[in-house]
């Protein structure tokens, strides 16, 4: 046997192997196995830390404000905290078995959120369109790694798939997981507008995040912290632009470049990395008013996809959620795009709407899923892999991080780009002569 037939053989083993696999990951036996090997694997990977009841990532913090609640001193109770009050639940509920034990506690209820994500996703495993949307939340998990299961995210992204998945067909509990997140993190108050703005069951949608709402807001005011409620919007609206927003960009290579005047500089106090130099004060100021003017064009975007659509009698349970999630999309990257803060777990806003994406409506949602794989990819480079030689100003660290930047502003261009095309080719159809109306769905992409 020569070289060249041995190859072709062991090349046709391997294709055959891939395929079993394939095959066997869209059984319910092999997505639970995949679930249990990706969620065992941290453990594994954090062995050494849960054994000596040491704690990475955030958690160290997280553990210190709940031993604080635990004797008598609760943030956003007692003091303003950067957090909404809803943060507290996750954040306080593995101190319930010991300080020692919070990094093990923390991964469980990581385990179970992003289990209860996957049922979402699949229809409680009994839908197969949705398997695919599963093992790309898995894959996140891994590409995101150790920031995915390691932050606060690790728990309102799941909320925000489960939201997502039911907005159409049970509003009120979309609203309730859609508040129920936005108390944890502030970013899923995108999904709430884009649903608000689309949905003709809004008042269920809204029923849900009130009710939620009012029992956060009602239990804080009781426990006497009304005066910190709303804290987390204010407390941190005087920092500097930190070193990887895409806004950064032109401060980060100005230090690289040893452009006097520019450096990047350790905020001891927030413990991240920010930039200075000329103009950099007047950035900061400047994407804080386009985020939301950039808001309110997209959401002006999504009204107008609506109404064409309605024109065209085209308005469906199943369009209204796919609007809404290519909406949901939208609005997050401006949230992530017009900030002056860049954080490695902002990719935990969008990648959760491009796996419901995937089950809405993948053949759309393919090509993003693979760019944001890729961006989620070259952020894990960025952080924590070479965050150091970044801070050091190292210009293959800069570069890495020049290259996220400019794919997450192209995939936000784009899904802002296939809104006005939606509106507008909505609006071609309900202008056209019936017998020159366009058939078939839309498939511009995101």
């Amino acid at each position: 046997m020569t070289t060249l037939d041995g190859g072709t053989r062991v090349a046709e083993r391997l294709a055959v192997l891939s395929q079993r696999l394939g095959v066997w990951g869209m059984t319910r036996r092999g997505l639970l196995w995949g679930f249990a090997t990706v969620h065992v694997v941290y453990l594994i990977g954090l062995l050494h830390v849960i054994l000596f009841g040491g704690t990475q990532g955030d958690l160290p913090l997280y553990r210190l404000w709940a031993m604080q609640a635990l004797h008598g001193q609760w943030p956003v109770l007692d003091d303003p905290w950067v957090y909404p009050a809803g943060a507290l639940l996750p954040i306080v509920a593995p101190i319930v078995a010991g300080a020692y034990n919070y990094q093990l506690v923390w991964l469980i209820l990581v385990a179970v959120a992003n289990l209860l994500a996957i049922l979402a996703l699949t229809g409680g495993l009994r839908r197969l369109s949705g398997y695919p949307a599963a093992w790309y939340w898995l894959l996140i998990q891994i590409l995101l790694a150790p920031v995915s299961m390691l932050r606060l995210e690790a728990f309102s992204a799941p909320l925000a798939i489960a939201a997502l998945v039911y907005v159409a067909r049970r509003p009120a509990v979309a609203g309730v997981l859609i508040a129920a997140g936005t108390w944890i993190k502030v970013w899923p108050v995108a999904l709430a507008a884009a649903a608000v703005t689309v949905s003709s069951r809004r008042r269920g949608i809204i029923f849900g995040g009130v009710g939620v709402s009012a029992v956060v807001a009602a239990t804080v005011v009781a426990f006497g912290g009304a005066s910190n409620l709303f804290s987390f919007i204010t407390i941190q609206s005087d920092r500097a632009v930190q070193l990887e927003a895409p806004v950064a960009t032109p401060w980060v290579w100005a230090t690289v470049l040893g452009i006097p005047g520019s450096q990047i500089r350790n905020n001891i106090e927030l413990a991240t990395r920010e930039v200075t130099g000329p103009g950099e004060q007047l950035a900061g100021h400047l994407v804080g008013v386009a985020m939301p003017i950039a808001f309110g064009l997209i959401l002006l975007l999504l009204w107008r996809a609506r109404r064409a659509a309605a024109h065209a009698s085209r308005v469906t349970p199943g369009f209204e959620q796919r609007l809404i999630v290519r909406g949901s999309f939208a609005l997050v990257g401006a949230l992530i795009i017009f900030n002056k803060v860049g954080s490695p777990q902002y990719m935990l806003w969008l990648t959760p709407i491009v796996a419901v994406g995937l089950a809405v409506e993948p053949d759309a949602w393919r090509s993003v899923a693979w760019w944001m794989a890729g961006i989620s990819v070259a952020t894990t480079i960025v952080f924590p892999i070479l965050y150091m030689p970044l801070v050091d100003a190292d210009p293959v660290a800069a570069s890495v991080l020049l290259a996220r930047n400019v794919m997450l502003v192209g995939v936000f261009a784009v899904s802002v780009a296939g809104l006005w095309r939606m509106g507008a080719v909505a609006s071609a159809r309900a202008l056209a002569p019936a017998s020159l109306a366009v058939t078939g769905a839309v498939t511009t992409q995101v």
